[in-house]
């Protein structure tokens, strides 16, 4: 799982036809030539402690993590991507139609020099591991090659990751594409889920919940610094490790005895199955008296939908059917 929860030299020609705008690929007829700046542009952004000027939008686009992919999607960005990598999950079904559309340029990450060989104006990634320097994927290297790049604004919060972070990443690349009504068309349509879940769950007890992302030794669980801890509030829950200063983080299982979670929320991903977990859970000694696992409720969401992009307002309903069964229509 590529997350802070998952070659390097390229020949100074072929350096050179990158940053001198070489590509193959048409562009859309609409692209301003080069050396000519676009309608709206320039466009200035800062990201991460990296601030990139955009004379036009980005033609030759690359996305790796899902979040970040369908992000694009979600904007109808499909013709100005070149390639994409690295997901996590399934493509949701309203945007397979136009991921099929993109090349796949490698099943995980690609090497920086398969990056390059796709001609790229803008890398825009969702993990902090798609920029790994050790790997010569550096942001840094990119813009000595002459790309943009952009990472999503959870790995590098200023301050709490809600429902406002997920609102700016996506307002964010509609400007970096030109495209801030499309931003706002579907802020409109996520809000509106928002919205109804609020309505559903007006007046509720909150349930206590432990996250089970994954660990045997300790349980590596969901802190409060990341959007899952507000997608849990907004879906009638109480994070109990909401004091952990991080977005993920490890804790004994001792210590989630102590806190006594009505609840268990697994996030399901990777080669271990949702029922492998709960069998491990439910037969930890630890846990033996712990009114979550007595009663057996468990709740479920994937992982791709607990980090900042388009899947969080479904998510946030998921989890409110889950919790609070027939109050939210």
């Amino acid at each position: 799982m590529p997350r802070n929860h998952p070659k390097s030299v390229l020949s100074a020609l072929a350096v050179a036809l990158l940053t001198s705008g070489c590509g193959g690929g048409a562009a859309p007829s609409a692209a301003p030539s080069p050396g000519t700046t676009a309608e709206g542009f320039p466009v200035t952004v800062t990201n991460c402690g990296v601030t990139s000027t955009y004379q036009r939008p980005p033609q030759r686009a690359v996305s790796l993590n899902q979040h970040a992919t369908e992000v694009m999607l979600a904007l109808g960005l499909e013709k100005s991507m070149v390639g994409t990598g690295y997901l996590d999950d399934k493509i949701l079904p309203e945007y397979q139609a136009a991921y099929d559309s993109v090349k796949v340029l490698s099943k995980e990450y690609p090497s920086f020099e398969a990056l390059l060989e796709a001609e790229p104006d803008f890398v825009y990634g969702g993990w902090t591991s798609t920029f790994d320097e050790k790997e010569g994927r550096s942001r840094a290297a990119f813009t000595k090659a002459g790309i943009n790049t952009r990472l999503n604004t959870e790995e590098c919060p200023t301050g709490p990751v809600d429902v406002a972070a997920m609102d700016e990443e996506i307002r964010a690349v509609a400007k970096i594409f030109g495209v801030p009504g499309r931003a706002e068309e579907r802020l409109g349509k996520l809000h509106a889920t928002l919205d109804k879940v609020e309505t559903g769950l007006a007046g509720v007890t909150p349930v206590k919940l432990f996250v089970y992302d994954s660990g045997d030794k300790t349980a590596f669980t969901a802190g409060g610094k990341g959007i899952g801890n507000e997608m849990i509030r907004r879906a009638g829950g109480v994070n109990l490790f909401a004091d952990l200063d991080k977005a993920f983080g490890d804790v004994s299982f001792e210590q989630v005895a102590q806190r006594a979670p009505e609840a268990v929320v697994i996030y399901d991903y990777g080669d271990q199955s949702v029922e492998d977990k709960k069998k491990f859970l439910l037969a930890h000694p630890a846990l033996k008296d712990v009114p979550a696992i007595k009663n057996q409720r468990f709740a479920v969401l994937p992982l791709s939908s607990t980090v900042v992009g388009v899947r969080v307002p479904s998510a946030v309903e998921s989890l409110a059917r889950q919790l609070h069964p027939g109050l939210v229509q």
